[in-house]
């Protein structure tokens, strides 16, 4: 497929033109069964180095593939109403292996280990050598996203924390090191994505989460060495874990770093609120940055109602301002069934848009 040609933007901030309680997703959608295994996808943990078996499409044809589904899921996106529109992350295998294995400094060919949030055994990729950012990892999928969209967009990076819990060090023998190596280039990353048109960079940071005494020792410095300087609107996404919704696993009802966010230098937090039960009381923590709030439970097929999606937003209103407050889906939808996903972004968006009649944030 040839890169649409590229559509005309709204002038002026896209961003500051969006209504109150503006929807997004955190970043994947469920890609189709005609371009990955989703059957070896689902039963696997999410791959930190190339996995070219999940592919169905040869490889002459998997870059034409990839650029159709992502039209797809772009598509679904404005049909179901959603304010801010991604590539749905249709030409990655994981959140993380594109970028991290993309860098100098790196072998993904002969991988290590490392344990995962689990304590499980991971391939991961081996550092070598000094990390360096050599060129725009994701040139295609800024301009084809941008080019192909009239609404804002956002688009999203692994953060340098959890690349470093990711990868094998052979190289800084530092963790703190490590992680900011990889804030460095991660950095060279959301200058460029901004420069070509991203309305928002998202950073995802689950191990944060998972490794709360090393997210306090470093991952905030390496975070805000990642976007010191860069000229646009960030995010941070943290979670509790991204996988397959039938491995049984229990989240727990309440963030164990998310206090430690406050002098964190990104201006969007996003966080799981739906599947945990999380009390947003704790949404006091994060001061007066902005709040991307999970409303959609991906733990679950079913879909939920737009009255108990608006029941889960107005409990967030009582302790953020709607002016502080985007709504998304708890993570990403990759692993759900498309009819699922659709079925959620609709009644997030149905939910939403009663919320703002009702409380007359449509008139203003």
């Amino acid at each position: 497929m040839v890169i649409p040609a590229a559509s005309r933007a709204p002038s002026g901030d896209r961003l500051a033109q969006l209504p109150l309680l503006p929807t997004a997703l955190v970043g994947s959608l469920p890609q189709p069964g005609w371009l990955v295994d989703r059957d070896n996808l689902g039963h696997r943990a999410p791959p930190r180095v190339p996995a070219r078996e999940l592919w169905r499409v040869p490889p002459e044809y998997l870059a034409e593939a990839q650029d159709d589904a992502t039209l797809l899921a772009i598509r679904a996106q404005e049909q179901a109403g959603i304010d801010i529109v991604g590539d749905g992350e249709m030409r990655r295998e994981s959140y993380s292996n594109v970028f991290a294995t993309a860098l100098e400094g790196i072998d993904a060919a002969r991988p290590g280990s490392v344990l995962n949030r689990r304590n499980q055994p991971e391939a991961v990729p081996r550092v070598v050598g000094p990390i360096r950012w050599r060129e725009p990892v994701m040139a295609h999928d800024i301009a084809f996203l941008r080019a192909s969209t009239t609404r804002p967009v956002k688009i999203t990076l692994p953060g340098p924390f959890t690349l470093a819990q990711l990868a094998l060090d052979e190289h800084y023998r530092d963790p703190a090191a490590l992680a900011l190596a990889f804030a460095a280039a991660v950095n060279d990353e959301i200058r460029f994505l901004h420069a070509a048109g991203a309305d928002i960079v998202q950073l995802d940071e689950p191990y944060l989460e998972a490794r709360p005494d090393a997210a306090r020792a470093w991952g905030v410095e390496a975070i805000n060495r990642a976007v010191a300087g860069v000229r646009g609107t960030t995010a941070l996404h943290i979670c509790f874990g991204y996988g397959p919704i039938d491995r049984g696993y229990t989240k727990p009802g309440a963030y164990a770093f998310l206090g430690g966010l406050d002098c964190c230098a990104v201006d969007i937090v996003s966080i799981e609120a739906a599947q945990p039960r999380l009390d947003v009381a704790v949404l006091r923590q994060l001061g007066s940055r902005r709040v991307m709030l999970g409303v959609l439970d991906l733990g679950t097929l079913a879909v939920e109602s737009p009255d108990e999606i608006c029941g889960r937003i107005r409990q967030a209103l009582a302790v953020v301002g709607p002016q502080r407050l985007l709504i998304a889906p708890d993570c990403g939808m990759k692993y759900l069934t498309r009819a699922a996903a659709a079925g959620k972004m609709a009644a997030m968006v149905t939910a939403v848009r009663r919320l703002r009649s009702d409380l007359g944030f449509d008139r203003q």
